[in-house]
């Protein structure tokens, strides 16, 4: 007689529950508890219970039903010796206390007659989640351990795995051994290894053998393979945050101000720019981010820069009163000497392109020194460039006919562009 292992799911498949019949009250029995137990493995469970539909045992009559008999009982590989005075194999299991959950196997059918030297088999159903197609199912085995459930679906053809953990899920604690005698390929985070398994182990059993800790997050995958052989695949799982930064270009606005001489500008509000701060809940595998989700965004407006242009008009400069001392130290100049701090002779041009650069640059005013002290006299020089052809001291302290003299120097040097604002108004490049 043989009993086959069978899977039951929760998904479309049909299961009966099996009604026991009661043995008559008056029957005894006795159990031989010194025959030595024996579990098979999965393999050898398979032929044990490969054909549960045998045809029933039909009793002889009233008075076989109910004689003396005695059979074996095996129950998940469990076997004993049962002296009894049933009539059914249902009489026995009854007697014995084993009760029948709802996917269990028994063979012969518990409403069979009982006969002399018979062998009961008995399997227990255990439940378990497998993964199908994407969908968690519940699935029903008799199997000895993992690696045969796994098996016998690979062999109905339905490719099944195990989530034995993942961070979606709680962790699921296995209600069979991972595998019995056969090879484990053990994957982490990658890397791979193979396992001999001698005897039955469990899944924690193996990772403590391979010295493997789980993480918290880490997901556990078991998948089926040839040749009695199971896949464990472990994925690292960090759950993590990361900043990122974006930078807001701050805008540059310009106001008029009567405080200030055309052609001057000054910074009211420096600019500053802003900053969108965002932080990401994020999640890696194996040292590689998969996924980010905005946790939270913060955002700093920019600060505009503000300048005053002025739009007051320059006073017309003074005539400078002649002076014969100026006058020689004028000529002297032209003679290739340079003019002296307290110089004031000759006057400025009043007409011509010299007299128009000055009239923009400093309003004709020889002694115009710009509000950051920068810049002096009709040109607007810098003390650095004044020196640089020829003149000493500060410019606005030269007389306008030695300013005019070392502008005109500048000017054959390098052009027009020394006076870009002015010289770009008058037309002059």
């Amino acid at each position: 007689m043989r009993l086959r292992s069978t899977l039951v799911t929760e998904f479309p498949s049909e299961n009966s529950q099996v009604d026991a019949d009661a043995a008559p009250a008056a029957d005894a029995e006795t159990t031989d508890t010194n025959t030595p137990a024996t579990k098979p493995s999965w393999r050898k469970r398979a032929a044990i219970v490969a054909a549960i539909a045998v045809p029933a045992l039909v009793a002889s009559g009233a008075g076989v039903a109910h004689a003396h008999k005695s059979v074996a009982l095996d129950v998940d590989g469990q076997v004993e010796q049962v002296s009894t005075f049933a009539g059914s194999v249902q009489g026995v299991l009854a007697k014995q206390g084993v009760t029948l959950g709802e996917h269990d196997i028994v063979s012969p059918d518990p409403n069979a007659a009982l006969t002399e030297g018979a062998t009961i088999v008995v399997r227990t159903a255990k439940p378990i989640e497998v993964m199908i197609d994407g969908a968690t199912h519940t699935i029903w085995t008799t199997a000895d351990d993992t690696a045969g459930a796994l098996a016998e679906l690979a062999a109905s053809g339905r490719s099944a795995s195990i989530v034995a953990a993942s961070r979606s899920t709680e962790r699921q604690e296995l209600s069979l051994p991972l595998i019995t005698d056969g090879k484990v390929k053990l994957i982490v985070a990658g890397e791979e290894r193979e396992i001999d398994v001698e005897g039955e182990t469990t899944l924690e059993g193996l990772l403590l053998k391979a010295e493997v800790k789980l993480g918290e997050h880490d997901d556990v995958k078991i998948t089926p393979a040839d040749n009695n052989t199971v896949i464990v695949t472990i994925d690292r799982v960090e759950l993590g945050e990361r900043t990122e930064t974006e930078d807001l270009p701050f805008a540059t606005t310009e106001q008029k101000s009567g405080d200030l001489f055309v052609g001057e500008s000054k910074v009211v509000t420096a600019g500053k720019a802003g900053v969108i701060t965002r932080i990401y809940e994020t999640v890696s595998v194996n040292g590689k981010e998969t996924s980010a989700k905005l946790k939270d965004e913060q955002r700093t407006e920019p600060t505009a820069k503000v300048v005053a242009i002025g739009t007051k008009k320059r006073p017309a400069p003074k005539p400078a009163p002649a002076k014969a001392a100026p006058a020689k130290r004028s000529t002297a100049a032209s003679s290739g000497g340079s003019s002296s701090a307290g110089s004031t002779g000759g006057a400025a041009p009043t007409s011509g392109v010299w007299a128009r650069l000055a009239q923009c640059e400093s309003g004709g005013n020889p002694r115009a020194v710009s509000a950051s002290g920068t810049y002096h006299g009709l040109y607007q020089f810098s003390v650095a460039t004044w020196r640089s052809v020829g003149g000493s001291g500060l410019p606005s302290q030269a007389s306008p006919a030695e300013q005019t003299k070392r502008a005109q120097i500048l000017q054959q040097r390098a052009g027009w562009g020394q006076w870009p604002a002015c010289s770009a108004k008058l037309g002059l490049r």
